[in-house]
């Protein structure tokens, strides 16, 4: 399937802390080799996950407070300021609370007042993870998450209703490619804006797209709508970075 050129990317997310608010940025630079920046660098673990900062590796998502197993953290808006590395949250019923990141005091702060946000839901000790460069990812592949937005309207097209792109957790939105090509595009170069990527496999979806991210609220169940409705349940695409480049919203990007 041709591509055509003017597909654009209509825009970039950051996920400072896994499982919380995305942050929309203007523009990111994408380095060879790495993730994208200021993504999943942290993560809240429920109870033991078996991380271990010596010796990082990738962990099941569900040891970790995520929208997967807990969607009512949707409601917990969080804003991370890169230069000073604290990080603010707000609740519904809840203090805001602003703590600088690195410090224990403050980071054991963070936990206790999720612990009451949580409440029962809280069913072991949480704690804050610092990957120290490792990446809380939910599959190791997935250095930069692309979304297809037409694939995201055909889907709301077959449901008849609406489905925000944010259930997607996605590093970086594409207008303008048809629907769907992402599927066939592990192993072939995209090009976005001065970086250059290769796609390595589709996205396999979880309950994490049930939760409205407005509301906190499961209520619609897309992995089933997806096997249902295409026979995968697949919706995006992983892509490891190539060469380093700047990115911005508006700027082109060409799968080739």
């Amino acid at each position: 399937m041709t591509v055509p050129p003017v597909a654009t990317v209509a825009a970039l997310y950051r996920h400072p802390v896994k499982g919380f608010t995305p942050e929309p940025l203007d523009r990111a630079a994408l380095t060879a080799g790495q993730a994208f920046p200021g993504d999943r660098l942290r993560a809240i673990e429920i109870g033991p996950s078996g991380f271990d900062p010596a010796a990082p590796a990738h962990i099941s998502k569900m040891r970790f407070t995520v929208l997967a197993r807990l969607p009512q953290i949707a409601q917990v808006r969080t804003r991370w300021d890169e230069a000073t590395d604290t990080l603010s949250l707000t609740a519904p019923g809840a203090p805001d609370l602003t703590v600088r990141l690195g410090d224990p005091v403050q980071e054991r702060a963070l936990e206790l007042w999720l612990t009451d946000v949580l409440g029962e839901e809280a069913t072991a000790p949480l704690r804050l993870l610092d990957g120290a460069g490792h990446r809380f990812m939910d599959d190791p592949a997935g250095a930069v998450s692309v979304l297809n937005l037409a694939s995201v309207r055909d889907l709301e097209s077959r449901l008849r209703r609406p489905v925000d792109p944010l259930r997607f957790r996605a590093n970086v939105w594409v207008e303008g490619w048809p629907a769907w090509v992402e599927n066939d595009a592990a192993g072939r170069t995209l090009t976005l804006g001065g970086a250059r990527l290769t796609g390595i496999k589709p996205i396999v979806r979880c309950a994490a797209t049930h939760v409205d991210p407005a509301t906190g609220v499961r209520d619609l169940n897309l992995v089933a709508a997806l096997h249902d409705l295409y026979g995968h349940r697949w919706c995006g695409l992983y892509c490891s970075v190539d060469t380093d480049g700047a990115i911005a919203v508006g700027d082109p990007a060409e799968l080739n």
